[in-house]
């Protein structure tokens, strides 16, 4: 008598993280007839940008906030279709040893930084040079020869970013790409919005609810807590969208890429609210980096309140996870070896922070998948 061999499963994609590409390339394709396995390593969907609730009752971010703006129209029409909003304009303070500036640094900030004789004048004369409303960087101050100029690049800097940057990248700021600090805005206006953005707002009911609606489709088979190598050879598919750490495809084989991680501090406190904003960067020698209460995101009316410390650490493989691509020349030489091999494969594509390493906004990732997949498919 003889056994039939067990039918492997088939798909048209095996698609690795669920995150935004994941998500949204899912989502995608199975709208065209395709068939979709999409494997996630945690046990919950949507990448970092996971949210729940807590034992207060309090909608937190997992992994730090999660803040939406975009200047897309087709990102925002995109996602509405999975999601109502809540109108949020983010707002971020920063505490320098106990003086609180806001952030970006705009004419507001001036006045917080000096007095109001020293403020007006400095004022006056950035605008008059540079003209109002515009945004300037701390290295065209520090390239500018007047004086003035020059000091408020220093204040701005040694308050605001240095040791902040060393806290959160574990290097001094001279060992970064220089575009990390040359980029440091200053905006000529009074407008205290941390982005300028056309279209921004919270997710009514959470960043989770918007993954499960994208892949709330009959030709998505989700399954979480599983390494995708776990599954090759076991199931059939044509092609794979990868989303996970673009090193961690090829075995680490020219050696890991660099990440910062980050270690999460919540706690609950009894009262009202904690901080005047959402986010509050701490810009001293405190060991974290900025704290955040989720209740300013969330609008939620509750006599308790959440907040997170953030940590910054060290990357280790298997131990934590990666948040940022470290912005250091030599990383990104060694990331080029590794998109050297993407570009040998012609059934796999990469998409995404982890598998281009590169620090992509929300909108941009979301942006990414879209034209991904109608490039694919066109």
């Amino acid at each position: 008598m003889q056994h039939s061999k067990k039918t492997m499963e088939t798909y048209d994609y095996l698609i690795v993280g669920a995150g935004f590409a994941g998500a949204v390339a899912a989502e995608r394709l199975a709208g065209m007839g395709k068939s979709i396995l999409l494997v996630e390593k945690r046990g919950h969907l949507g990448g970092n940008c996971y949210d729940c609730y807590d034992e207060a009752g309090i909608l937190i971010h997992r992994y730090g906030p999660h803040i939406f703006h975009t200047n897309s129209k087709e990102v925002w029409d995109y996602l509405s279709r999975f999601t109502s909003w809540l109108p949020y304009e983010h707002r971020v303070l920063a505490n320098y040893h106990g003086q609180i500036l806001t952030l970006p640094v705009n004419l507001n900030t001036l006045y917080e930084l000096y007095d109001q004789k020293t403020a007006s004048a400095l004022e006056e004369k950035l605008i008059s040079y540079f003209g109002r409303g515009q945004k300037i960087s701390i290295l065209e101050l520090r390239q500018n020869n007047d004086p003035d100029f020059k000091d408020l690049a220093e204040v701005v800097y040694e308050k605001i970013y240095l040791t902040y940057t060393k806290k959160q990248w574990g290097v001094p700021p001279e060992e970064l790409d220089p575009q990390v600090t040359e980029r440091v805005p200053i905006w000529l206006d009074r407008d205290n919005r941390y982005f300028k953005d056309k279209y921004q707002g919270m997710p009514k009911e959470g960043y989770t609810k918007i993954f499960e609606r994208l892949l709330d489709h009959s030709a998505i088979k989700v399954v979480l807590n599983k390494d995708y190598k776990e599954l090759l050879g076991k199931v059939d598919y044509q092609k794979m969208i990868y989303t996970g750490p673009i090193d961690y495809y090829f075995d680490y084989k020219f050696g890991a890429l660099p990440y910062r991680s980050l270690k999460f501090e919540f706690e609950t406190l009894g009262i009202e609210n904690f901080q005047e904003v959402a986010v509050v960067n701490y810009t001293g020698q405190e060991p974290f980096t900025r704290i955040t209460e989720f209740k300013h995101l969330t609008d939620q009316k509750i006599p308790k309140t959440t907040i997170l410390r953030e940590y910054p650490e060290e990357y280790l493989p298997g131990k934590n996870i990666p948040c940022y691509p470290i912005p250091k020349k030599e990383n990104f030489k060694l990331y080029e070896r590794y998109k050297g091999e993407t570009d040998k494969l012609e059934n796999v594509i990469f998409i995404g922070r982890l598998a281009e390493y590169r620090y992509y906004n929300m909108d941009e990732v979301v942006g990414r998948a879209l034209r991904g997949i109608h490039h694919l498919t066109s």
